[in-house]
């Protein structure tokens, strides 16, 4: 569980680019399996439920990077990219506004560059970079 902690950008920029290959791959999913009469009821149930694994990989991600790092604005951007990624699958599973597919792809780009800067930004030589907890 250190390790994780202490290794929460790496966790969370893969987990974001996970959640983006699986944005992306989907419409192809669908587009391959829409022929198939063994996938005619649509897709499969651990398919549908992958985006709240991801949403909640990426919220201890968030957590435990938020807690490290010295960066004031980056906390908020954190969780303002992650609040909208969530209402964004919320509201894809329940159909509550229509969005463009393509909109998921911003929060999830987002998150991934913010976890890159934070890592870079974590691996300056001095102290007040980030603070790492053991």
């Amino acid at each position: 569980m250190i390790l994780i902690k202490q290794r929460s950008d790496i966790l969370g920029t893969f987990a974001s680019s996970l959640c983006l290959v699986h944005c992306v791959a989907t419409p192809f999913l669908f587009l391959a399996q829409a022929g198939s009469a063994t996938f005619s009821s649509g897709p499969p149930t651990w398919w549908k439920f992958i985006d709240y694994f991801f949403l909640a990989i990426s919220f201890f991600a968030i957590y435990w990077t938020t807690k490290t790092t010295t960066i004031k604005w980056i906390k908020p951007m954190f969780w303002s990219s992650w609040g909208v990624l969530s209402v964004i699958i919320l509201n894809e599973k329940l159909e509550i506004f229509s969005f463009p597919e393509a909109i998921i792809y911003i929060p999830s780009i987002a998150l991934v560059v913010l976890h890159l800067y934070n890592r870079k930004h974590c691996k300056c030589r001095t102290d007040k970079c980030c603070v790492n907890e053991k």
